[in-house]
């Protein structure tokens, strides 16, 4: 996993006062510093993350980086209780919706300073990312890949309907238009997977029919806005014509697989999926630009960002790491493994290259499109009663309008309680 998020569950508050001792080894008798490097995706960025850490220490023998994998659905857990008793790994992944609790709770160290007085150029990076490690005017994570959403379709899938495969044209009606053609009862195919997922699926729609999630000042919910109503009804639309499986059949059956096994026809995914359909035999997967809405095309982007422990013993090297970790040689090992689009300027042809047939330009051409996956300063606080109300409202029966509404008002409240 990457930079996808798919629930994010309330994650409850970090301890004030981070005492205690660093997470680093000490020195040795010949000056030497072991850094802890914390990450959650073995199975794709392992070897370029052992690699990264190699050829840092090449250009500084002085230290050494011990990696320290942890499962994705554990790693929140472990590294807030080791942040609440001060035993934090010194450089460890953060993402967007939990920058501002880590942040507000004094647990990483501001860079901004560092940044500065090492003349680290920040425009190598996507704006809107660089923007979403910044909170009170302080720079917290330094970007390190990032990814967008794009239309999947199967293509022996659509040769069989004998219908054109989406391109960078498309609209809403052309979805659903292509989602009648493609849905097949009798084969157990759907002509789309209509999920309650936020990154994946109705946040870029709302973008995209002129709504928000977040207002900009992040004082209030925009799920009682028409036009963000107007992106969710795109999906129970589908639902309720039959065109994707139910809400139930994808919380029981992994939709990702179904779209692998040739049960969906289309599938709005991120980026960071394209390694395993590029690895998965037999499907003969395409990817398009997210068609375009009411108010034009968007498309949700996010990404991880390296950050420093703020009670690390060592957060001169720690800092050396991670503006390694920016750097174009790291992004290049990065880029190269195909796992992640590196966020340093100019390195994303590499990654399109990493998975020829994929079409994969088309998560890159959306850049001017992207809007930032919406966060505020504890986002958990409200996310979990975003996925239940969606999940709710995209069930059969149950009325849109009204259970947004109702999750705006409950947002509002968890909204109002940030400080």
């Amino acid at each position: 996993m990457t930079g996808k998020i798919r629930a994010l569950v309330c994650a409850g508050a970090l301890v004030a006062g981070l005492a205690g001792c660093s997470s680093s080894d000490g020195g040795d008798s010949g000056g030497k510093v072991t850094l802890t490097y914390a990450y959650w995706d073995n199975e794709n960025q392992g070897p370029a993350m052992t690699k990264i850490a190699q050829e840092f220490t090449k250009s500084h023998p002085n230290i050494e980086v011990k990696l320290q994998f942890t499962p994705n659905k554990e790693y929140w857990t472990k590294l807030q209780t080791a942040a609440a008793g001060g035993t934090a790994p010194d450089v460890f992944w953060m993402n967007g919706p939990r920058i501002g609790l880590y942040a507000s709770q004094g647990a990483l160290l501001p860079l901004s300073d560092k940044i500065a007085a090492d003349k680290m150029d920040l425009g190598k990076y996507p704006k809107s990312l660089v923007d979403l490690y910044t909170l009170d005017g302080k720079q917290y994570g330094i970007p390190k890949d990032f990814d967008t959403i794009g239309l999947w379709y199967n293509k022996a899938l659509f040769d069989a309907a004998k219908v054109k495969y989406p391109d960078a044209s498309w609209t809403w009606d052309d979805v659903r238009a292509a989602a009648k053609k493609l849905t097949d009862p009798a084969k157990g195919v759907h002509g789309i997977g209509a999920m309650a997922w936020s990154q994946e699926a109705y946040y870029n729609t709302i973008f995209q029919a002129g709504g928000y999630v977040i207002s900009d000042d992040k004082k209030k919910s925009g799920f009682d806005d028409p036009a963000t109503i107007e992106g969710l009804k795109f999906w129970k639309d589908l639902l309720d014509q039959k065109l994707s499986p139910t809400v139930q059949q994808m919380t029981d059956n992994d939709p990702i697989e179904m779209f692998k096994s040739g049960k969906l026809a289309m599938w709005y995914d991120g980026s960071y999926d394209a390694s395993q359909y590029f690895k998965t035999e037999g499907l003969k997967a395409g990817v398009a630009p997210l068609p375009a809405g009411p108010k034009g095309k968007a498309t949700v982007i996010h990404g991880l960002a390296n950050v420093v422990y703020a009670k690390t013993k060592h957060p001169q090297e720690a800092w050396e790491f991670v503006k390694f970790l920016g750097s174009e040689q790291a992004n290049r090992i990065q880029a190269e493994s195909g796992a992640v689009i590196p966020a340093y300027e100019g390195l994303q042809e590499s990654w399109v290259k990493s998975m020829p047939g994929l079409d994969l330009q088309a998560f890159i051409d959306q850049l001017p499109d992207a809007r930032p996956y919406p966060v505020s300063k504890n986002t958990a606080a409200w996310a979990r009663l975003e996925t239940d109300a969606i999940t709710k409202a995209f069930t059969d029966g149950q009325d849109v309008e009204a259970t947004a509404k109702q999750l705006a008002t409950a947002m509002n409240a968890a909204l109002s309680q940030e400080k």
